[in-house]
């Protein structure tokens, strides 16, 4: 077994080798409505934080910009007491790209799976770094 692989069966009970854990996870064929709504974007942030056991710190950012229709929509940040929570929406592609930076353990695969299901996406891509 490699490094990363153990590192991914440590459980948040027992002790780190790293830093943090991040997660870039990328879904695809996104609902668009969901996508396009401010609030049930920052619905999803809340039940995420409460999902993973994060703190949120302040409010959730959600901010819609963007010249170029590719890449226009939403973009989220959200600072947690661990760290940072963000994701871009496009709208022209329907995917969602979302990361999760935390030193707190937490599931990146459970993460993922819930945002599949709240966005309603038809798969997802998640690489997980473990951060020294």
């Amino acid at each position: 077994m490699n490094t990363l692989q153990n590192e991914r069966e440590t459980t948040a009970e027992e002790t780190t080798d790293y830093w943090g854990v991040s997660s870039a996870i990328d879904l695809y064929e996104c609902d668009l409505a969901l996508m396009q709504n401010a609030e049930a974007i920052k619905d999803f942030v809340r039940i995420l934080c409460d999902r993973i056991k994060m703190r949120c710190y302040g409010e959730t950012q959600v901010v819609f910009f963007g010249d170029e229709p590719r890449v226009q929509g939403f973009s989220m940040t959200q600072l947690i007491e661990t760290s940072l929570i963000s994701a871009h929406f496009a709208d022209a592609s329907r995917a969602i790209y979302l990361d999760v930076f935390s030193c707190a353990p937490y599931d990146p695969e459970d993460a993922a799976k819930f945002a599949m299901e709240y966005f309603k996406a038809s798969h997802y891509h998640l690489s997980v770094s473990y951060r020294r």
